[in-house]
């Protein structure tokens, strides 16, 4: 008996041996705990602003033709909101140029002007665009996503926003702000990005970041608007995606200074849009952007 009770004290002692040898998570800087907590409030407002991602309370996809608006639930371009006649009027898609005519049945406002005559509507992937059209308290716009445009209606008053309980967050923890540097390919090169909603888009990708978090070393491939910018856009799944955050991956922003090397801050990892409504359209995660680690940082998905 004896025996057996001094193992057992040995295996107890060697385990909280073990334990105490774990290294402790860096301490938190009361001013970059403040910044973050700045940013997460800004954040949250963003999403929370009447016209937020929040707000959003459709998606209509366009066909070639005629496109009717209106609160009758038989129309292309379905509009739920008070005062909203049953057909207001047409979006005429022809050859990827659309054309909005409205009748008499509600206003119409297109950039603060009523619409009284055939408008040919600018989308967000035009110059000076999108068209801004008010009908009621909701707004639309158009959006194109490849080769296939749709409208995208915002309500102010939409569930999504009303009952938003909030964003969850894993708790601060510096270990997940990195240092990383840019392996640049020679030119920019051209890559195509899938969405949630099966539409491909275009960025460019000006090489592989590389960087370590807990000794692994781990890279990833950001995605940048013109060959001279210098604010990366990256997409990314890692262990806690499906569980603890959007299966689909989130969203990490950072500036590439003048020597190739950048700041990785993943408490500032942010859900898409798509975790919180099926009316955006978000680009996915490109395999090489899947991290076999567990970032626990930035933002969670628990309650959605």
């Amino acid at each position: 008996m004896d025996v057996v009770r001094h193992s057992v004290v040995l295996v107890l002692g060697l385990s909280v041996s073990l334990v105490s040898c774990k290294p402790a998570p860096p301490p938190i800087d009361a001013a970059y705990s403040a910044e973050i907590q700045t940013w997460r409030a800004q954040r949250e407002e963003r999403l929370r602003a009447p016209d937020g991602w929040l707000s959003l309370a459709g998606l209509h996809w366009l066909e070639e033709g005629d496109n009717r608006l209106g609160s009758d639930p038989e129309v292309e371009i379905f509009l739920e909101a008070p005062g909203i006649g049953q057909q207001i009027g047409t979006i005429i898609l022809n050859q990827g140029q659309a054309t909005l005519t409205a009748t008499t049945d509600t206003e119409v406002f297109l950039d603060g002007d009523i619409v009284d005559q055939a408008r040919v509507l600018l989308s967000d992937a035009d110059e000076g665009g999108p068209d801004l059209l008010q009908i009621g308290r909701l707004s639309a716009y158009l959006i194109q996503r490849g080769d296939r445009m749709a409208v995208r209606v915002k309500d102010p008053e939409a569930p999504s926003r009303v009952n938003f309980p909030g964003i969850e967050h894993f708790p601060i923890n510096p270990a997940f702000k990195v240092e990383a540097r840019l392996e640049a390919y020679p030119e920019p090169r051209d890559v195509i990005i899938p969405t949630a909603v099966g539409t491909e888009d275009h960025m460019l990708c000006p090489g592989v970041l590389h960087f370590t978090v807990d000794g692994h070393d781990l890279k990833l491939q950001p995605w940048i608007n013109t060959p001279e910018d210098r604010d990366l856009f990256i997409v990314f799944t890692d262990g806690t995606s499906g569980r603890l955050t959007y299966g689909a991956g989130r969203f990490l922003s950072a500036e590439l200074r003048e020597d190739g090397t950048t700041t990785l801050d993943f408490n500032k990892s942010t859900t898409p849009p798509c975790g919180f409504t099926p009316f955006a359209t978000c680009p996915l995660a490109p395999p090489e952007n899947a991290l076999p680690v567990d970032i626990s940082a930035g933002e969670q998905l628990l309650g959605h």
